[in-house]
C-alpha cells in the first residue's frame, strides 16, 4: 500500500480527536519493513547528496510530540543513512538564562540549517506556544514587557513563526514539521515499558508523570498550533504514533518527497571549467606515476 503524505497533511480548523492515531499497517511483516524503511533511506541518501552539492536550498524538519510519541527513534532509524557532514540535529530542553533574555526565537534561529544541509529539531520554538501555553507560569522567567502579556500574545507568537517560516522559505530554507500523534492509552505502556527494562528505565523521571496530567491541555493546545501554523509553505503532517513501524515510513516518505519537490541537481560545469577539467585528466593519464 502506497503512502501519501497527503493523507497526513494538517489543514483547516484540527481536531486532534479526528485524526486517527492509528492506521492500516504499510508493511505486512518485518523484513518488508525493513525493506521499505531501507529503500526510503537509499532515496534519502541520493537526494542529500544533490542537496548538499547544489548548495542553493537547505531542508528543516520539526519534531513535536508527547513523551513517549518516538521522536527519538524516528529521527535515529530515518535519518541513519544520511552523511553526518550535511546534517545537523539539535534536541532543545529547557532554556537557559542567556536564551530567557532574548526573545523567544532567538535560541533555535541561530541553529538554522546552512545551505545545502538538512537541520532537524527535536522540539523548536513551538515549545513557546505548547508548554508555555499550558504553564504560563514559565512567561514569569521571560522578562516580557507587561503590554506583551495581553490577551493576543498566542496569535501574535504564532504570526512571528509564521513570518519567520516565509522568510525562511523565501531564502531557500523549505520547512517539514511532524507532529507524532499519540495516543494516551499508548503512552502508558511505553512508560510501562521503560519501567520495566534497565537499559530505559533511566528516559523515565516524575516529571513526565505530572505532564501526563495535563493531557487534555496539550492536545487543546496542539490544536491550536496546528491550526495557526499549518501552511502551504511551512505544513504540519500529523503522523499516527502508536505503531513505530508506521510512523517511521510516513515521516520517511514525506522526507523523501520534500527533497524530490526542490529544482535541484549537480552543478554543471561551465565551458572554462571543462577545458580545466580536460587538461588535468590528459596529465593525469601521462603520468603513470
Amino acid at each position: 500500500m502506497k503512502i501519501d503524505p497527503k493523507d497526513f497533511r494538517a489543514h483547516g480548523q484540527i481536531r486532534l480527536g479526528d485524526w486517527l492515531t492509528k492506521v492500516k499497517c504499510f508493511y505486512k511483516s518485518k523484513d518488508e519493513y525493513q525493506a521499505l524503511l531501507a529503500k526510503h533511506k537509499e532515496q534519502l541518501t541520493r537526494l542529500q547528496d544533490i542537496l548538499y552539492a547544489s548548495n542553493q536550498y537547505s531542508l528543516l524538519l520539526i519534531f513535536q510530540a508527547m513523551d513517549a510519541a518516538g521522536k527519538d527513534s524516528a529521527i535515529k532509524h530515518v535519518m541513519s543513512g544520511v552523511n553526518p557532514q550535511g546534517c545537523q540535529v539539535y534536541s532543545f530542553k529547557h532554556p537557559s538564562a542567556e536564551e530567557l533574555d532574548h526573545d523567544f526565537l532567538w535560541r533555535t534561529t541561530r541553529n538554522m540549517p546552512e545551505r545545502g544541509r538538512i537541520g532537524i529539531f527535536n522540539r523548536s520554538y513551538y515549545e513557546e506556544v505548547l508548554i508555555v501555553r499550558v504553564h504560563p507560569e514559565i512567561l514569569q522567567g521571560e522578562s516580557l514587557p507587561k503590554e506583551v502579556l495581553g490577551k493576543t500574545l498566542w496569535k501574535d507568537r504564532y504570526r512571528s513563526i509564521n513570518n519567520l517560516e516565509e522568510h525562511l522559505h523565501n531564502n531557500g530554507t523549505h520547512i517539514v514539521k511532524f507532529f507524532l500523534h499519540l495516543s494516551k492509552g499508548e503512552q502508558r505502556k511505553r512508560f510501562l515499558r521503560r519501567l520495566e527494562s534497565p537499559d530505559k528505565s533511566w528516559k523515565f523521571s516524575v516529571a513526565d508523570m505530572k505532564e501526563r496530567e495535563y493531557w487534555k491541555q496539550y492536545m487543546e493546545a496542539y490544536e491550536a498550533c496546528l491550526t495557526a501554523t499549518s501552511s502551504k509553505i511551512a505544513p504540519w503532517y500529523i503522523v499516527p504514533a502508536d505503531d513505530k513501524e508506521n510512523a517511521r515510513l510516513i515521516v520517511s516518505q514525506v522526507v523523501v518527497d520534500a527533497l524530490q519537490e526542490l529544482p535541484m541537481d549537480y552543478p554543471k560545469p561551465d565551458p572554462k571549467q571543462l577545458r580545466e577539467l580536460a587538461a588535468i585528466r590528459k596529465m593525469l593519464a601521462k603520468n603513470q606515476r
